[in-house]
């Protein structure tokens, strides 16, 4: 009995980290449509970072409580909502723009890489707060859902780059439009 109950925490732990990278896969899918030629270090600063987010993201849920929790979860959809429409808004703009695609914002690297990470693992903060009012240990579940969030990110952005490819700004206008639909998905999911 006691194998069962451990084979079940770990299929929930995998399913829960499946769950919180789907938004990272397709602002990764996104991020390689708007790339014009992706390469190793914009797949490894992508996957680095949504993974070090999603992994860090429950630990900060965990340590802060409830205090914290209820100041975050009255506005953390809106932030979600506001920072990937206006990149998806963004990217919808320069889909029907002229300019080449080399002339586009990079979204591996500055601020935008940042309020990326944040706003694809805002969801990681409140399943941290969660596990801490379960009593679980957080250290395993944080570095689970890390590595599978880096695992997908890579593999999302790797896809997004042969979409890019192949469709150009259609890809890029629908990559916009994902990103808006996962914003608008956030806040009406609060």
């Amino acid at each position: 009995m006691l194998e069962k109950r451990t084979r079940l925490n770990w299929l929930n732990l995998l399913g829960i980290a499946l769950g919180l990278a789907m938004d990272a896969l397709a602002v990764s899918i996104a991020a390689g449509i708007v790339i014009p030629r992706v390469t190793g270090r914009h797949v490894f600063r992508l996957a680095f970072h949504f993974g070090l987010f999603q992994t860090l993201m429950p630990i900060v849920g965990w340590l802060a409580g409830r205090t914290l929790a209820e100041y975050v979860s009255g506005i953390d959809h809106w932030v979600v909502f506001g920072v990937l429409s206006v990149i998806g808004g963004k990217m919808l703009w320069e889909a029907r723009d002229e300019h080449e695609r080399e002339e586009r914002d990079d979204p591996t690297r500055g601020w935008l890489l940042v309020a990326l990470s944040v706003a694809t693992s805002i969801d990681a903060l409140a399943v941290g707060l969660s596990l801490a009012f379960l009593r679980v240990s957080i250290w395993t579940p944080s570095v689970v859902i890390g590595v599978v969030a880096g695992t997908l990110t890579l593999m999302g952005i790797r896809f997004g780059s042969r979409l890019g490819r192949r469709f150009g700004r259609v890809a890029e206008a629908m990559g916009g439009l994902v990103l808006i639909g996962i914003g608008v998905r956030v806040l009406m999911s609060h």
